[in-house]
């Protein structure tokens, strides 16, 4: 780009703008950072994957999740579902006023969707686990937005991980954010994440992918394929109309409709972390965990011994960058409940 069609931009600039569209956290990340540091060596899903020109910054927008729902305790709770995916579809529409207004500016730049992934990768298996073409929890970290948790779900100080987020990628000249030294998360010394998931997902700082689909889009496309497949392997016509018309397919009709269920679901994990300001609303509906299982405190005391005894997890080594400053065998009580 010429710099003579390009107006002189700021990093508060581009924040307050986003912030002014709708959204309520703004981060700048490095897109060269990004790029030396993927999650995945192994698979590596970087800025300058998507962009040869415009990735040099990497602009993570957040919008908070509202409380009314973050407070009704069932995970499959579809009320939740839809404000979820209103929350999504107007931090979309941040995303590209914000675009817009950067090309006003002089200064090209693309959305990168949280929802978004690579079908030249799909092999014909609905049940495997499909990446996004970036990791946006790990780009609100560089973007100084917080650190990952225990489950490696974003943090914030605001609002906890009780977040959605999205990415425009545009080669703007302004300083980047940097990432927050000490770790948000207490780890296994905590542990409600690993407490709640109805999935039993959470690993030791890791996650269990496949388990978390299968509730965080109850609707999905896994949930589409096999329940055509039944109704394709079901010879009797009768019942072929019965499970059209059953509550299942309606489900599935809804949720291809509107998006509910399939690009929202579960977030029990994120309900319950006390971690951010905003708990302070929540925690006389959340403090209480129903899922919670003598198996699952039997995990979670496990995890805290072997940290205890200095054993430093290869999930916590891995993703050192994003949790952060991180004290084995801490205690709980540093977070304002």
């Amino acid at each position: 780009m010429i710099d003579v069609y390009r107006a002189p931009l700021t990093a508060d600039a581009v924040k307050a703008k986003a912030k002014a569209l709708g959204a309520d956290l703004v981060g700048i990340a490095d897109g060269a950072a990004m790029n030396a540091h993927p999650p995945d060596p192994d698979d590596p899903r970087r800025p300058n994957d998507l962009s040869d020109y415009d990735a040099d910054r990497v602009i993570v927008l957040a919008k908070r999740l509202n409380l009314g729902t973050t407070r009704l305790v069932r995970w499959d709770e579809r009320h939740k579902y839809y404000n979820d995916e209103l929350t999504l579809t107007a931090l979309e529409e941040a995303a590209l006023e914000l675009v817009l207004w950067l090309e006003d500016q002089g200064y090209p730049a693309l959305i990168v969707p949280p929802t978004h992934v690579d079908p030249w990768r799909y092999q014909g298996d609905p049940s495997v686990h499909q990446q996004p073409l970036l990791s946006m929890d790990h780009a609100a970290v560089e973007a100084g937005l917080g650190t990952l948790g225990l489950n490696l779900q974003l943090l914030t100080p605001e609002f906890g991980p009780r977040v959605m987020l999205i990415a425009v990628l545009c080669s703007l000249e302004v300083e980047p954010d940097r990432r927050r030294e000490q770790a948000l998360c207490l780890g296994p010394s905590c542990g409600r994440c690993l407490s709640t998931c109805p999935g039993d997902a959470v690993r030791h700082w890791g996650r269990d992918w496949p388990a978390c689909d299968v509730h965080r889009s109850p609707h999905g496309f896994k949930q589409l394929t096999d329940f055509l497949a039944g109704v394709i392997d079901t010879t009797e016509p009768d019942e072929q109309k019965r499970m059209l018309r059953s509550e299942d397919s309606f489900y599935l009709w809804q949720s291809i409709l509107r998006g509910a269920g399939v690009v929202t679901g579960c977030r029990r994990c994120q309900d319950v972390c006390p971690v951010g300001a905003d708990y302070r609303q929540l925690e006389d509906a959340l403090d209480a965990i129903p899922e919670d299982t003598a198996q699952k405190r039997s995990s979670l005391a496990a995890m805290a011994a072997r940290e205890a005894g200095g054993e430093r997890p290869p999930g916590l080594t891995a993703q050192a960058r994003w949790v952060g400053r991180y004290a084995l065998g801490q205690d709980k009580g540093s977070h304002s409940r």
